[in-house]
């Protein structure tokens, strides 16, 4: 006889292991596409825990640098370019060490 447990259709029951390690039922796992070494999200909600599917996605940490070139490179007017290579010598850069485009001096 079991006691204290409470049966929810179409739910599946897991066993909480050591350091909380949660063991995903084989039918649900494959239905969401969760293989080993997926990420998922755990979420705290009114009545419990929502356990989904993560997409982790890599973050580029651009160096001064290369943020100099992209302020450099967008620049579209005369105007534009003043003030990008102002930008870049308040990040105690050089802007002539930089390797980007001018804008055409046409354009306003």
């Amino acid at each position: 006889m079991i006691v204290g447990y409470s049966v929810i259709v179409g739910a599946l029951a897991s066993k909480v292991g050591r350091r909380g390690t949660v063991v995903l039922p084989a039918k649900l796992r494959r239905r969401l596409g969760i293989e080993e070494g997926s990420f998922v999200v755990a979420e705290e909600r009114e009545n419990g825990i929502l356990i989904r599917p993560a997409t982790v996605v890599p973050i580029e940490v651009y160096t001064p640098e290369r943020r100099a070139e992209f302020l450099l490179n967008n620049a579209v007017s005369t105007d534009d370019y003043r003030r990008a290579r102002a930008a870049v010598k308040r990040m105690d850069l050089d802007p002539d060490t930089i390797k980007h485009h001018r804008p055409s001096k046409r354009r306003r």
